[in-house]
């Protein structure tokens, strides 16, 4: 095993740069949403805001769906995804075991 003195300048400059390197992707799910109510099934959408794994997510999607356009198209979806985001914004009550 090496110790950080016995590695090379370059070494311990690519080990500390590597980790800075990686950016994070949107998430695709908002897009598969969108894609699932374009394609006229906002029952299965609003089942997919249901679980949907992040307060991020939603908010993208609630972006997406604040356009014009899309606006007041799918009021059960709308409904839907503020009852989720309040859901996850919420505090917890407890912890989980």
């Amino acid at each position: 095993m090496l110790l950080f003195s016995e590695w090379g300048h370059g070494q311990l400059r690519d080990f500390f740069h590597a980790s800075k390197a990686t950016v994070a992707r949107p998430s695709p799910w908002p897009d598969k949403i969108l894609a699932l109510l374009r394609a006229g099934n906002p029952a299965a959408a609003v089942a997919q805001i249901k679980v949907a794994p992040s307060v991020r997510d939603l908010q993208a999607l609630e972006r997406s769906l604040g356009t014009k356009a899309m606006a007041g198209k799918w009021p059960e979806v709308e409904v839907a995804l503020a009852e989720s985001l309040r859901a996850l914004s919420a505090p917890r009550l407890h912890r989980s075991p």
